[in-house]
């Protein structure tokens, strides 16, 4: 009887960009693959939700020019159509007033700052994107490095209410690499004119996914939503499948993409305390994002910087200075973002308490609006929206590989030097998928170890 080698099976946890990542490259490869997604859609903190009949996104959501990995993706699947690029206004609501910094023009014209701090200002990102060894900006604090960038006076008013709107008290110990990260991303996605240039996809976030997710069912996948991984299936110190609330999965191979501390949960039967400590060790923001449906807009900016710790939001993005009104039956879509502690009143409120608190504030930028403006609502919450990269953050980050033998993590914390980001979650769920792929295809007993075999006999 001729031996027939089985094919692999591995089930991801988790069907955000970075699972579905990996489920398209084991796919790929020839590797048997299983979706499992708790929510009842796909995309994790890219999911989406309708708006007039399309989709948009809870947390908004753009890509920069220069987002190789997604922009490759996008290529494979014949797609390439569907990447919208638009310049954007960027601005700043500063001492009650709006200032544009969109061009370098902007920045020489913006008053709050001295001609010579202007200067100052502009020659800072210049200098980040120059940057080329990241590591000497490891044991700088962002704090310290923007004022030796820039002096002082353009970190108090520029960069510190910033730091401080996102991160609060943990604004004094991010890194200056997350910062510089910031600066050279957004520095390389310009125009000719110098204005910044931002992609979209079209249908939105959720029309990419869906397009992923198609892909891995084509070639054999499946996709489960609506079902939650309880535990893990092991046997002397290797995983063998998962118990999800519709049962148990058999699996050679696990791949776990939620974030560390619900991975560190699922392990806490499996593995030594200490290395669940590794996994706790990463300290995470929560956020909260309300969504405006308005009959009308705002103002023509983009994307609002609010530099003003007195305000419970640190950006305004208006979605329809972007993607037009008409996509979402002309309604004018505005985000209110908040990142702040899961157990902060805003982020335990109920949904239209905190779209009655946030209305004075907005109405204080803008006097002439009015909460009647407002046609919908939404909110959306996430627990572990944004990692804490302090100092030394790359000696925090978790391996790829675990303790539990065919048990690997790939997480948005694991992202650096770079910020987490649809692009670099497809770069590590494809990363991750390719390793594992190679790992089973060369394991004893695997069609392409038997042909190996052979070869060498």
């Amino acid at each position: 009887m001729t031996h027939q080698p089985k094919t692999p099976h591995v089930a991801v946890i988790g069907a955000g960009f970075c699972g579905l990542a990996a489920g398209y490259e084991l796919c790929r490869q020839g590797i048997r693959v299983t979706l499992i997604e708790q929510d009842e859609e796909i995309g994790g903190l890219a999911g989406s939700f309708r708006v007039n009949g399309a989709s948009l996104e809870k947390f908004y959501h753009h890509w920069f020019t220069n987002d190789e990995h997604v922009m490759r993706l996008v290529e494979e699947l014949g797609c390439e159509e569907n990447i919208i690029r638009r310049p954007t206004r960027t601005g700043m609501y500063y001492a009650n007033n709006f200032m544009r910094l969109s061009t370098p023009l902007d920045l020489l014209q913006f008053k709050p700052l001295p001609v010579l701090d202007r200067i100052r200002l502009g020659l800072l990102a210049l200098r980040a994107r120059r940057v080329r060894d990241w590591r000497q900006l490891e044991k700088l604090t962002a704090a310290d490095w923007l004022k030796q960038m820039g002096g002082d006076n353009v970190y108090r008013i520029v960069w510190e209410p910033l730091l401080r709107g996102k991160f609060g008290d943990y604004a004094s110990e991010v890194s200056a690499v997350w910062f510089w990260n910031k600066l050279k991303l957004r520095g390389g996605s310009r125009g000719k004119g110098g204005e910044e240039v931002l992609a979209y996809y079209k249908g939105g976030f959720a029309a990419l996914a869906g397009r992923v997710a198609d892909e891995i069912q084509n070639r054999g996948g499946t996709i489960e939503t609506g079902a939650r991984v309880r535990s893990l299936l092991v046997r002397d110190g290797q995983v063998t499948g998962v118990r999800t609330s519709a049962g148990e999965l058999a699996a050679d191979a696990v791949i776990a993409t939620p974030a560390l501390p619900v991975i560190a949960q699922l392990l806490e039967p499996c593995v030594a305390g200490e290395y669940l400590a590794t996994l706790r060790r990463i300290r995470f923001l929560a956020n909260i994002c309300l969504v405006l449906e308005l009959d009308r807009s705002l103002s023509e900016t983009y994307w609002l910087n609010v530099n003003d710790p007195g305000f419970p939001f640190v950006g305004i993005i208006e979605h329809t200075n972007f993607e037009p009104p008409a996509t979402y039956g002309g309604k004018h879509i505005v985000y209110l973002s908040k990142y702040l502690l899961e157990d902060d009143a805003l982020f335990r409120m109920e949904d239209d308490q905190a779209v009655d608190y946030c209305v004075p504030y907005i109405q204080r930028m803008f006097p002439k609006f009015e909460r009647a403006w407002i046609r919908q609502h939404h909110v959306w919450r996430a627990r572990y929206s944004q990692p804490i990269v302090e100092r030394n953050y790359g000696a925090l980050i978790p391996a790829a590989h675990t303790p539990l033998r065919e048990f690997y993590i790939a997480t948005m914390a694991q992202v650096y030097p770079e910020d987490r980001g649809t692009n670099y979650a497809i770069r590590e769920g494809r990363r991750i998928g390719r390793q594992v792929a190679d790992r089973l295809k060369t394991a004893p007993g695997s069609q392409e170890a038997d042909i190996r075999r052979v070869f060498r006999t």
